[in-house]
């Protein structure tokens, strides 16, 4: 009787171990956020994955209102290391618009970075310079100031967006 007791208790405590190691993981072992609330409004970059996305507490993070080249493509490289200079392993602020997540699971925000005394808007930023270009969906926050400065870095032909290089 004893035994049949403690083989009880062991598996309940297996059950209980299994049961939280789901709750808080995903397969591939990734803390999983189930909200914008739980992902948080500030964060420190750990990795620039290009001159649109980063890594932020181990999750994508996709700027919104922007597109930058892709490897392989003439602006990947400038935009990337831009965006390095920018945030790289610099504590940011995140703002949400009207969606969570894109299709590929990234989180979808707006990034502001302190330099000096003023906030930059990184979405922002990387249009003025000519390192990516205006692309909006449903998101639309900050929409107008980016189409400005999309139209004033394609005048101006800053950047290897409008410098010729493309």
């Amino acid at each position: 009787m004893k035994r049949l007791i403690l083989i009880i208790m062991i598996l309940v405590v297996i059950g209980s171990f299994i049961y939280l190691g789901f709750y808080f993981s995903n397969i591939t072992g990734e803390v999983v956020f189930d909200d914008a609330e739980s992902f948080g409004d500030k964060g420190f970059v750990t990795r620039v994955i290009d001159g649109d996305t980063v890594v932020i507490k181990g999750e994508s993070v996709r700027l919104l209102g922007i597109d930058s080249d892709e490897r392989g493509y003439d602006c990947y490289n400038e935009a990337k290391k831009r965006m390095e200079e920018l945030v790289l392993n610099k504590e940011i602020r995140l703002e949400k618009d009207k969606r969570d997540k894109d299709q590929y699971r990234r989180y979808l925000r707006y990034l502001f970075v302190e330099i000096g005394e003023e906030e930059i808007n990184v979405n922002l930023q990387m249009v003025k310079e000519g390192m990516a270009i205006a692309r909006f969906y449903e998101d639309k926050k900050y929409k107008n100031e980016i189409l400005k400065a999309e139209i004033e870095s394609r005048e101006d032909e800053r950047g290897c967006k409008w410098s010729g290089i493309n």
